[in-house]
């Protein structure tokens, strides 16, 4: 395990224990030094810098395109955050949540223990747990934080830094998880840090990674936290949230429920990092500051504070979000060559080449939502268990697929969550009732498909959109009469609000997804084409 490299803070956990956190400044040297930024106590008191990473998912060795510019990486997030850093003595480095789950092959198959290194190398100093931090249950989540013995990677030191999440505690005995908050003194300031997940998670997370773990209202856990921190006399409190935020560049038309969270919690908050939709935020909310940085290292959210010395509370605040492009700026070599490290210790595997696509088929949605990766995922999916219909969840298609050769690893990224699939029954009113639910008040989620066609009426009333609903030899789906279907077990359970789907009958476990995505492009016959997207239309 790598040691941390930047400066040491004193850190004290939430019992007022004092606590180790490591680091030591950076010795990389700036690409470009940041304007404005060299003072770290001025007339108007002590500047500090945050600087916030959200919904990494662990695309250590991914790269890509962002206004036509390459950005994202390890060692380019690095570099970035080194630079920026430099300017600055009183810097944490901080994350709201998914930094780990949903990643790439060189970070997943070695159990996601590469991009926690990472991050201990970089002098990560507190984050909190996203719903992807569940994906593989909370004995393998303790681990990551805390170390362990695994057996594909053995001994595992854990993280070099605290993790808190206030909204988080075992069913049977009410206790919390992790620590509710933390407080780390900088340069004489206490700053506490509140952690919570979104209360969603039910909904994204597969339901047997959460037996045992309740997730509570978010507001009230933040305001128990705040009131045990102004015990303890901290007066500047952020709140690491996993919960989604967005806003216009100019800060106007704030939305999310990071943002409901601002407007609810007590105001000795001063500012919320959201995460979970991947978005952007930079606004001013009931006074609070919320941002949000996009996700998968492609961008961070630089924040500069000023604390009154007498006070202790935060005067000013302000944020950027900045992308990692490529150009302008040397990667990190130091993480580069730990990238280049994971990445040969899983090549074998990675580098199987499969099949070959055509041109390539991507994971975004046209304007009814269906798209041609996922309705070739859904193909895969009901060829592999021979059922008249399939259906696939959107979020768990994470990368397009590239024309040209296609390899076993592009395949993992794309579908990384090693969930296995189900044959499952269901009458034509319970598919029809699924498809309902694709819309609710607050969000849309349209389903992949394969194996059927419909319509949806966008102006009518929740509850009865759909209409025109048939089998690809255009018969009508007949309400009373029985079908088979196949799912992932993320949906049988009811994942992602769809609860309709845990009325199946007669199931049968199948293969893992991503064999059966295998096994169908190598048997395609000749390269992999992008299906049409006229399974789904909108009136």
């Amino acid at each position: 395990m790598q040691n941390n490299m930047k400066k040491k803070f004193q850190v004290f956990a939430s019992t007022a224990l004092a606590l180790g956190v490591f680091g030591s400044s950076f010795a990389a040297p700036m690409a470009e030094a940041a304007p404005g930024k060299d003072a770290t106590v001025s007339n108007r008191g002590i500047e500090v810098q945050l600087l916030a990473v959200n919904d990494w998912h662990g695309q250590i060795d991914v790269t890509r395109k962002v206004g036509g510019r390459d950005a994202g990486g390890a060692e380019y997030l690095a570099a970035y955050l080194k630079q920026r850093e430099a300017t600055n003595k009183n810097t944490l480095l901080i994350h709201s949540g998914d930094m780990t789950g949903g990643s790439s092959p060189a970070s997943a198959l070695l159990q996601d223990e590469p991009t926690v290194e990472i991050m201990n190398k970089l002098g990560f100093d507190i984050g909190t747990l996203g719903n992807h931090e569940f994906d593989r249950g909370v004995d393998e989540l303790k681990r990551l934080l805390d170390g362990g013995f695994h057996e594909t990677t053995g001994n595992f030191e854990g993280a070099d830094f605290p993790y808190v999440a206030a909204n988080v505690v075992y069913k049977d005995s009410g206790k919390n998880l992790l620590p509710a908050y933390n407080i780390q003194k900088v340069n004489g300031m206490k700053i506490g840090f509140i952690g919570v997940v979104t209360k969603d998670i039910k909904d994204v997370v597969i339901a047997s990674a959460l037996e045992n773990i309740e997730v509570t209202d978010p507001t009230a856990a933040v305001d128990k936290a705040v009131a045990d921190l102004q015990a303890q006399g901290v007066k500047a409190i952020v709140v690491l949230a996993h919960a989604p935020a967005s806003s216009k560049t100019d800060g106007t038309n704030a939305t999310g429920e990071a943002v409901e969270l601002a407007k609810n919690i007590n105001d000795e908050v001063d500012i919320i990092i959201g995460a979970h939709n991947h978005g952007y935020a930079d606004a001013i909310v009931d006074n609070k500051l919320v941002v949000q940085g996009y996700s998968y290292g492609t961008a961070f959210t630089d924040i500069d504070l000023v604390i009154d010395p007498k006070t202790k509370d935060i005067v000013q605040k302000s944020a950027e979000v900045v992308t990692t492009f490529h150009d302008g700026i040397e990667p990190d070599a130091e993480v580069k060559a730990m990238v280049e490290g994971y990445k040969a210790e899983v090549a074998p595997l990675i580098n199987r080449e499969v099949g070959t696509a055509a041109e390539a088929i991507m994971k975004t949605g046209d304007a009814s939502g269906e798209s041609a990766l996922g309705n070739l995922i859904a193909d895969s999916q009901r060829a592999a268990l021979n059922t008249d219909f399939a259906f696939m969840n959107p979020g768990g298609i994470r990368a397009d697929l590239n024309a040209g050769p296609i390899t076993w690893g592009e395949l993992y990224t794309i579908q990384p969550f090693g969930n296995l699939l189900v044959s499952t029954t269901y009458t034509g009113q319970q598919i029809k009732d699924v498809l309902e639910q694709q819309f609710t008040a607050s969000k849309t989620t349209i389903l992949q498909v394969s194996g059927l066609t419909y319509t949806y009426d966008k102006s009518a009333p929740i509850g009865s959109k759909i209409t025109n609903l048939k089998d690809v030899k255009g018969n009508e789906i007949t309400l009373d009469k029985t079908y088979t279907v196949t799912l992932n077990n993320f949906l049988v359970g009811g994942g992602d609000g769809f609860s309709k789907f845990k009325e199946g009958t007669n199931q049968v476990v199948g293969s893992v997804d991503l064999d059966a995505l295998e096994a169908y492009i190598a048997n395609f016959g000749g390269p992999i084409i992008a299906p049409t997207t006229d399974r789904i239309s909108v009136q």
